[in-house]
């Protein structure tokens, strides 16, 4: 009998995720490997509200371009907005937008590159927009359907 409990101990222990992480966790390591991480916050809601309102062109403004989209096993380049807007259900899947519908913050992939949603399929970046990156703005740098 008391090899069971710690039996179910190691199982549930092996059960539950490696890494799990709170929203607080994702805000203090975007804060550290980007900064502007209030930014991101926003930027972050502007997505979901995107999704969740079926509006493509807030999610095609948020987007920096030329934009590169994998889908349909293509790669394609995206040069402005709306381009994105007039070709966005050719562009993005509906597994894709469905994942980043659901996303939850403490779900974020983050990493030195940037900010993965949806286990990758969408990154947003910290992105200068002036030489001596006094000036930045987070937005997506890539989608991967």
């Amino acid at each position: 009998m008391r090899l069971l409990a710690p039996l179910a101990l190691l199982a549930a222990l092996l059960a539950t995720p490696a890494f799990a992480q709170s929203e607080e966790d994702v805000m203090a390591r975007i804060e550290n490997l980007h900064g502007m991480s209030e930014e991101f916050g926003e930027a972050f809601a502007q997505l979901q509200d995107a999704f969740l309102f079926d509006d493509p062109a807030t999610l095609a403004n948020l987007a920096f371009y030329p934009l590169e989209v994998a889908a349909n096993g293509e790669l394609y380049d995206v040069l402005e907005a709306q381009d994105l807007v007039d070709n966005f259900d050719s562009l993005l899947t509906e597994d894709t937008l469905a994942a980043l519908g659901s996303q939850d913050f403490a779900d974020l992939i983050v990493t030195s590159e940037g900010v993965g949603f949806a286990d990758g399929a969408l990154w947003m970046s910290l992105v200068c927009l002036d030489d001596a990156c006094e000036d930045a703005e987070w937005g997506i740098i890539r989608i991967d359907n």
